[in-house]
């Protein structure tokens, strides 16, 4: 028996009992379409990730305490000077800005809400690239003379006056009353997080306010084959200045970017491999079917090998049988698991990324799941006296 004979003979004993075939496909289905869904949406979802952090532009360092050192902390690790000191020092540096923050609570005409209130210079807006919606950003004469002038973003805005206008209206912060200079438009966000409420306000009157020192820099470079050349100056001449050796360390969003993306990458292999495993549960119920089959057509096998099949033919026939149960059932499952990755994709609002090496991955691994698990029955078959075989009712 050839081949393509074996195939058709295959596919006529699947389709006689189409019920039977259905059920012991479904472990298969289950186990390929929830490996395709699970990594087509870590795929989109990774990519959407990338895409904003981004959009925050890769040229942007941060510069903070290394709390894992062993050097004490007093509070004054940064002061306003350090921030003149690495603009001269350090050419690459093209804004820097102190950054303090800590949750208070906004009144506002229509309603009082907690949110997080940043302390920066005027830097911060070119740091971050910001889009005003109303107004401007906060000037440096704003910071330098402590003035009480606030930048909300569009989110705060809306909550605390509603649909009327924030801009030269004022709001209370910690009981202190402000002066809204501007209101930075709202980001879209593709991976459907919000963020606390947020509003600015000069670095000089955060400290007067709150009492604290600069917690940490955060700066820009003119481009990001820059970054890792300045964060370096910028901390050696830190620790130069406060003569603290290893106190400081630095981040870059590059940085950041790489590490979200392979922790991203793991969980998507994590969570896939789980998936995988009712793989290995549906190629046990195809390998207890196919030998349920081997045993109800004992009868059958022994006349085939009466009219001249041999070992192996039988072992091929069975073999390719099991294959393409689940192969169908790979194809139902790729089919099903694209379907779903699109639909929750859709719902996150992010692209789902089936990759045509993961859905020939799957179905290559559906065809093994059939060798595997149907070598077994298949050997039974071939092994078959056929004198016994033809006695079996």
């Amino acid at each position: 028996m050839n081949l393509l004979e074996s195939v058709r003979v295959a596919l006529e004993g699947i389709m006689t009992s189409k019920l039977r075939s259905f059920l012991t496909t479904l472990g298969i289905v289950i186990g390929i379409a929830a490996v395709i869904a699970v990594v087509a949406i870590g795929q989109g979802g990774r990519a959407v990730l990338m895409s904003e952090m981004e959009k925050m532009v890769t040229n942007i360092f941060a510069i903070f305490v290394d709390w894992r050192s062993d050097k004490q902390v007093t509070g004054r690790e940064f002061d306003l000077s350090d921030v003149a000191a690495i603009k001269d020092k350090v050419p690459e540096v093209t804004h820097l800005s102190p950054v303090n923050q800590i949750m208070s609570d906004i009144r506002g005409p229509k309603d009082q809400k907690l949110a997080q209130v940043i302390g920066v210079s005027s830097d911060y807006s070119y740091i971050r690239k910001f889009n005003m919606k109303e107004g401007h950003f906060f000037t440096e004469e704003d910071d330098a003379g402590e003035r009480r002038v606030a930048v909300l973003d569009e989110e705060l805005a809306v909550q605390v006056f509603g649909r009327a206008s924030a801009l030269a209206n004022k709001i209370t912060i910690a009981n202190t009353p402000f002066l809204v200079v501007g209101v930075v438009a709202k980001g879209e966000s593709a991976l459907g997080f919000s963020e606390n409420p947020r509003l600015y306000i000069p670095i000089s009157t955060w400290q007067v306010m709150f009492n604290s020192q600069v917690q940490e820099l955060e700066g820009s470079t003119s481009a990001k084959e820059n970054v890792n050349e300045a964060m370096g100056q910028a901390v050696k001449l830190l620790e130069r200045r406060h003569q603290t050796p290893g106190k400081y360390t630095s981040v870059s969003m590059e940085q950041e970017m790489q590490a979200a993306n392979k922790i991203t990458g793991i969980m998507t292999l994590v969570i896939g491999a789980i998936a995988g495993i009712s793989l290995f549960v549906g190629g046990i119920g195809v390998m207890n079917i196919m030998l349920v089959s081997v045993t109800e057509r004992t009868r059958e096998i022994g006349i085939r090998m009466a009219l001249g099949a041999t070992r192996r033919d039988i072992l091929v026939q069975f073999l390719i049988e099991s294959i393409m149960l689940c192969l169908l059932g790979g194809i139902i499952g790729m089919a099903l698991g694209a379907g779903g990755a699109y639909l929750i994709a859709k719902l996150a609002k992010w692209p789902p990324l089936v990759s045509w090496w993961t859905a020939l991955l799957a179905f290559a691994f559906s065809g093994a799941i059939g060798v595997i698990f149907g070598l077994l029955p298949a050997n039974k078959a071939a092994r078959l006296n056929p004198i016994e075989a033809l006695r079996r009712e």
